[in-house]
């Protein structure tokens, strides 16, 4: 029966113990080796998939993790996971995985399977389904950058990336951590990882002085203790729930966060006077380095100090460059020039938008469904009308002469009649007649036009026809 642990379905105890090869697949990871790794007695998988408990894992030091906040890291998970295609390079070729591969580094790969996580459930039988997945992955890296080959600190980075997504997304995050967020790490000759280790010595100056001067007078090269922190991203250092913690702020603000936890576990673990009276010589030192106390490597702790660190992703690069030119200075040009490093997510994501094809393939942006072709035409239409209405409403109107003439208005527009039409005779009693009404109308006003309704223009007329009077009186 499977039981559920903080969310997660863990498996029972029957599915590592040894079975015979009639009831369970060769293939199969689980069950196939067990009694050859010691598996056969009643132990069981935690919620990371670790048997008999997760990597550097202890009931002390485990933390109760509120479900809301599980569900919270579960949903943004699945998030990202659904919308891959926005920043995941989408360039997998088939051939990669049918290929056979350089067999200089297929020996090696092959030696190293067994030594990643073998307390995973994934990874506890050789042969297995994890063991496979994750010769494939580096064999086609192989294939995919043979001028890098293969490095043994890649197999517990694809690792990882397996236990949480398939084997073609594994290889695809492989390349995004080799190519943007630790480029040249797993180059031959380490260059870059030893460049990095001058930095992060510089920037302890900043953090922790007196670290700083300790190792400084010991003689204790960075390269002897974070090579491993580095390019494991601590994997293989912090206890497991931490270190999902740390892949969390890695992959998204970028390569500051591995910084940032090496400056925290120096400071710790070399930060004050008292830690320093046990730590009197190379030796020892390096020895206090190799057994963190796990109270510095907890969960909360941890992911509190890492947030405290005023490291900037600024901040590393401005040392980037001047370790550079001492680099140039004392040992001449770099033999393998990586890309520039890219500092998180959103800065990779800007720098190569997924591409049309992809979007169209897997969409991630649903747009709203587009107007049927009568709603089209009627609202065409309804645009023809409104233009129609606006050129009658800009053409000039014509003047209307005023029927009811002012004092102050020209003599020839007001007494004038108006022209006879062509072909009638006027006689000259209607002549006589038509001059006395139109004296008798200059001197009654009509008697049918409201005062009231006058219009501004006339009033202002009148009144200055008045002052005009006025003033020659």
């Amino acid at each position: 029966m499977d039981k559920m642990e903080n969310g997660r379905r863990s498996v029972d105890t029957g599915s590592i113990r040894t079975l015979s090869s009639s009831h369970i697949d060769d293939e199969s990871s689980l069950g196939s080796d067990s009694e050859i790794n010691g598996f056969a007695s009643e132990r069981q998988a935690d919620k990371y998939g670790f048997i008999g408990g997760a990597q550097k894992y202890s009931e002390d030091t485990a933390q109760d993790i509120p479900p809301a906040v599980l569900r919270q890291r579960e949903v943004k998970w699945l998030d990202m996971l659904n919308h891959w295609d926005k920043w995941m390079i989408k360039r997998f070729n088939k051939e990669l995985d049918s290929q056979p591969g350089d067999p200089k580094w297929l020996d090696v790969i092959e030696k190293d399977l067994h030594r990643q996580f073998p307390f995973h459930e994934m990874f506890v039988s050789r042969g297995g389904h994890g063991q496979k997945d994750l010769s494939r992955v580096l064999k086609a890296y192989t294939l995919y950058r043979p001028e890098e080959g293969y490095c043994q600190a890649q197999a517990p980075i694809a690792a990882v990336l397996l236990m949480h997504m398939p084997a073609e997304d594994a290889f695809w995050g492989l390349v995004q951590i080799c190519e943007k967020y630790l480029p040249g790490y797993y180059s031959p000759g380490l260059e870059a990882i030893q460049l990095d280790g001058e930095i992060l010595f510089a920037l302890l100056r900043r953090v922790s002085p007196l670290a700083f001067r300790h190792l400084e007078k010991h003689k204790i090269d960075p390269i002897l203790y974070m090579t491993e922190w580095f390019m494991c991203a601590f994997s293989r250092t912090l206890p497991w729930a931490s270190v999902l913690r740390v892949w969390d702020m890695f992959l998204c603000d970028g390569v500051k966060i591995i910084f940032r936890v090496g400056l925290v576990l120096l400071k710790c673990m070399l930060g004050t006077r008292e830690k320093l009276k046990a730590c009197q010589g190379q030796y020892e030192t390096m020895e206090l380095l190799r057994a963190i106390e796990p109270r510095y490597m907890q969960e909360g702790f941890l992911v509190q100090e890492i947030l405290e660190v005023p490291v900037t992703a600024r901040d590393v690069e401005r040392e980037h460059h001047t370790q550079l030119k001492r680099w140039k200075k004392n040992r001449g040009e770099l033999n393998f020039k990586p890309p520039p490093r890219m500092h998180g997510a959103r800065i990779i994501m800007l720098a190569e938008p997924p591409r049309r094809q992809d979007l169209q393939q897997n969409p991630t942006i649903v747009l709203e469904v587009p107007q049927t072709i009568p709603q089209l035409q009627k609202g065409k239409e309804e645009k023809k009308s409104k233009k129609k209405k606006s050129m009658k409403k800009s053409q000039p109107t014509e003047e209307i002469p005023n029927p009811y003439p002012l004092l102050s208005d020209p003599q020839s527009s007001s007494t004038e009649p108006p022209a006879p039409p062509p072909g009638n005779s006027v006689t000259p009693e209607a002549a006589a007649q038509t001059e006395t009404d139109s004296a008798g109308e200059q001197k009654t006003p009509p008697t049918d036009l409201p005062s009231a309704k006058e219009s501004t223009l006339q009033r202002s007329t009148q009144s200055l026809s008045s002052t005009e009077q006025d003033t020659y009186l």
